[in-house]
């Protein structure tokens, strides 16, 4: 007597029977790991202070981040151009040398949202940072270190040849 399914029929039936439940496992997976995933973000968005980054003054700016009594001091360093091409695209480096530096905050004063970048730094953490910022014109580039509760800062004169947040 023959068989009327060969074993290959058999695992292919057998595989379109399991195949919605495989598909409601893999959508939860997902679903799962897309919220984890998700998390940390609305995390950090809980800590993201708008009315700084959206303030039109530096000083409103730098009293959103509770920036008070600013100390000069060139253990910040800042690595920018003299002069930039296009305001558009301003490539930043800023290196506090300031032991237990715990944020480092980028202001530019004549753009129109003067608070650039804000970063915060774990225990331990290189307070190093590299980034690319829109320069509106010739302008300081602020930048001011927190440690513990004190303030320091430095600043460098970028002259912008052609505009880059019009």
């Amino acid at each position: 007597m023959k068989a009327s399914h060969s074993h290959k029929d058999l695992v292919t039936a057998f595989g379109e029977l399991n195949k919605g439940k495989v598909m409601q496992r893999r959508h939860f997976l997902i679903g799962v790991l897309s919220m984890f995933a998700l998390a940390p973000l609305k995390a950090l968005a809980a800590i993201w202070n708008k009315t700084a980054f959206e303030a039109i003054r530096l000083g409103d700016a730098a009293r959103q981040l509770n920036i008070n009594d600013e100390l000069p001091s060139d253990a910040i360093q800042i690595v920018a151009p003299d002069r930039a091409e296009n305001g558009a695209i301003v490539q930043v480096e800023v290196l506090s040398k300031l032991a237990n530096t715990e944020a480092i905050a980028i202001f530019v004063d004549k753009n129109p949202t003067p608070l650039i970048a804000n970063f915060m730094f774990s225990h331990g953490a290189l307070p190093y940072v590299v980034t690319r910022i829109k320069m509106a014109e010739t302008s300081d580039i602020k930048v001011v270190a927190k440690v513990g509760a004190q303030y320091f800062t430095n600043s460098k004169n970028v002259v912008v040849l052609e505009n880059g947040c019009g």
